[in-house]
């Protein structure tokens, strides 16, 4: 037949229609079926109702926070009137305490606390980036779960229990080997001199140190474990050293993240009260010897509150609290300034 009249006859003939298949049916009708959660969005009606609710009650839960804060600062200023009225802001610099003359001062608690803390984070920054460093980049995996276990367990450990241990087991050997080297080596300083009982500032610094060294070590970990291993690659790809690629590739890169490290254990050392009041010697004095005993402001509230015989003894203890609180304030206040100062010449994060 002619291909023309061929084509003729077919675009001539009746039109083919498609016979839909039985699953094809199936599936169309499944389609045009609306899902439970259509059928439950077009049921439900308008949710502005429960939109508004929802965000209001999350607004409350974050003003619970502020309201926290501001009762304990309200109560903290309200029960220490006393002696705000009587001795003012000299109360923070006093270095006297004499409840029997009613006479008060909380410099000797605020230098204790601040020299012990700070003891203990010479001592313990090292030691905790140096266990973060081994676990993450150079521990054999048989080695790496029971460490991470024992380590993570020192936070678990009382600090009343560490108390105990510092007196029967730290005391002795800081006395008996430890000060007389210090003393022998380090004297000339002022830092290491004076009378040796074993117990003062250094067990207080070193007690502190043991307990904050785990948080300090596991968080320094999780933020080492999250850089990409990419840097690392990157690193030993122009030839770096394995230490040149922990100290450029990884370290530099978590150092954020060890600084809020390190600011945590600070916040623990702060306000640690069983084992300091077992070991610092709890004396109200000034001394520059880390040797000498002194007192905190945890422990002085420990030790006194229920010994507070008048309403202005407590009030001078109430108002270390005060202190306390400000203190804290101050630290972190730093720590915001030292992260600034830390995170000011890296790269802007892409969202």
């Amino acid at each position: 037949m002619n291909p023309k009249l061929q084509q003729e006859v077919r675009v001539s003939g009746p039109p083919i229609v498609p016979i839909p298949s039985p699953a094809t049916s199936t599936t169309e009708a499944a389609s045009s079926a609306p899902s439970p959660v259509r059928k439950f969005l077009t049921e439900r009606g308008s949710s502005a109702l429960g939109d508004h609710a929802f965000r209001w009650i999350m607004l409350l839960c974050a003003l619970v926070i502020f309201a926290i804060v501001g009762l304990i600062l309200w109560e903290l200023v309200a029960r220490s009137q006393l002696t705000i009225s009587k001795f003012g802001l000299s109360f923070f610099f006093k270095q006297a305490w004499d409840p029997v003359s009613g006479d008060y001062g909380a410099w000797p608690f605020i230098y204790g606390t601040l020299v012990s803390s700070l003891v203990s984070l010479i001592i313990a920054v090292p030691l905790a980036v140096g266990v973060a460093v081994f676990l993450t980049e150079m521990c054999p995996k048989f080695l790496r779960g029971p460490l991470s276990f024992l380590t993570e367990l020192l936070a678990a450990i009382p600090s009343v229990v560490y108390g105990l241990w510092a007196v029967f087991v730290l005391v002795p050997l800081l006395r008996e080997h430890v000060n007389p080297v210090l003393m022998k080596t380090l004297g000339w300083t002022g830092f290491f001199a004076g009378p040796n009982y074993g117990i003062g500032m250094l067990a207080a610094g070193v007690i502190l140190a043991i307990m904050i060294l785990p948080i300090i070590s596991s968080l320094t970990r999780e933020v080492m474990t999250a850089v990409p291993h990419t840097q690392r690659e990157a690193v030993l790809a122009l030839g770096a050293t394995r230490w040149e690629m922990i100290r450029m590739g990884v370290l530099r890169n978590a150092r954020i993240g060890i600084v809020g490290s390190i600011i945590l254990g600070l916040g623990r050392a702060l306000g640690e009260t069983m084992a300091v009041t077992m070991v610092i010697g709890n004396r109200p004095e000034i001394v520059k010897s880390l040797l000498g005993l002194g007192y905190s402001m945890s422990s002085v509230i420990a030790n006194e509150f229920s010994e507070a015989s008048d309403d202005l003894y407590l009030s001078a203890l109430i108002e270390i609290g005060l202190a306390l609180f400000i203190v804290t304030i101050i630290v972190n206040a730093i720590a915001r300034l030292l992260v600034w100062a830390v995170t000011r010449g890296a790269p802007p994060r892409v969202a």
